[in-house]
């Protein structure tokens, strides 16, 4: 049986960033959680911190992790349980649950779609961003329950549940989408390339699927901006600093946007990956996504047998 004093000082360390705060935190003295996570490692058998100027996980120390925050929400479904879901003493009894979500969804439709059930049953989102390719990252760790991603396959202890298909066009302001054009009114990619692009982050490569599914072009050479927030990023298109792709559920607020090249889009399938064995508050939630996606997201084609 693991030692549930020792799961707690390890959370605590990589919660608040070192043995010091984490002491603090636990109201325990430094020695006392260092010992605590020497015993664990002890008995384990395994290291499970690196020590350094910044502590991090190890992989067992991150699998430990997680099973530590699926501890917690199930500790909290059946508190609630056993008080028939009245209000404990001192007030509301409020759960938080972890999820990576891409900047574009979170806005869009996921928090729309999940508000009335974080209301209703007094649940707090800790919303780590990242790009759909990598929000998967942050599942495997233990930082979060689930994730938005690109990812089809289920992880280890995981399921990956299909939402649909965001799908982004590429679009400018009308003097730059007018640059790339020649005069008989044709979009000439090499004009588009001499064009800086305004991308999202350095992991964004949605301009890149572009370039490729409609010029054959494989990861060519043009100037970029980056604006990792999305109110920035298409505020920057608009502003004429170049172009970029922009979801298409965003376009109707952006009227000074334009496409450059019409009806060629870049389609993002996205995927619900989740622990296997959810807490009821969990399950809650991944009910609440999958029709928050059903409503705002295109339907997946269905897959061809082999």
């Amino acid at each position: 049986m693991l030692d549930a004093r020792q799961l707690e000082a390890l959370n605590a360390v990589i919660e608040h960033g070192g043995f010091g705060p984490a002491a603090k935190a636990l109201s325990l003295t430094l020695a006392a959680v260092s010992l605590r996570i020497k015993s664990l490692e002890d008995t384990l058998g395994q290291r499970l911190l690196v020590r350094g100027k910044q502590v991090r996980a190890t992989p067992a120390g991150q699998a430990l992790l997680g099973h530590v925050k699926q501890l917690r929400l199930m500790e909290a479904d059946l508190l609630d349980g056993l008080q028939g879901g009245a209000q404990p003493r001192g007030g509301v009894r409020w759960q938080s649950l972890g999820v990576a979500i891409n900047a574009d969804s979170v806005a869009s439709w996921f928090l729309p779609g999940v508000a009335t059930l974080l209301q209703r049953h007094h649940l707090l989102l800790e919303i780590l961003i990242d790009d759909q390719d990598h929000t998967h990252d942050a599942l495997k760790s233990g930082d979060v329950m689930g994730c938005v991603t690109t990812l089809a396959t289920a992880m280890r202890g995981c399921v990956a549940e299909p939402l649909g298909v965001m799908r982004y066009r590429c679009v400018a302001s009308p003097a730059v989408a007018q640059r790339c054009r020649t005069p008989r009114g044709a979009v000439s990619v090499h004009k588009l390339l001499a064009q800086p692009a305004v991308i999202f982050n350095r992991k964004d490569a949605l301009q890149d699927a572009f370039l490729e599914q409609h010029f054959g072009l494989r990861q060519p050479n043009y100037p970029r901006h980056f604006a990792p927030a999305v109110e920035a990023f298409e505020t920057a298109i608009e502003l004429g600093l170049g172009w970029g792709m922009v979801p298409e559920q965003h376009l109707a607020q952006r009227p000074g946007l334009q496409e450059i090249l019409p009806d060629a889009t870049v389609d993002v399938a996205l995927y619900w990956q989740h622990w296997a064995h959810e807490s009821l508050s969990a399950q809650r939630l991944t009910v609440a996504v999958k029709a928050a996606a059903r409503e705002h997201l295109r339907p997946m084609a269905p897959a061809h047998p082999a």
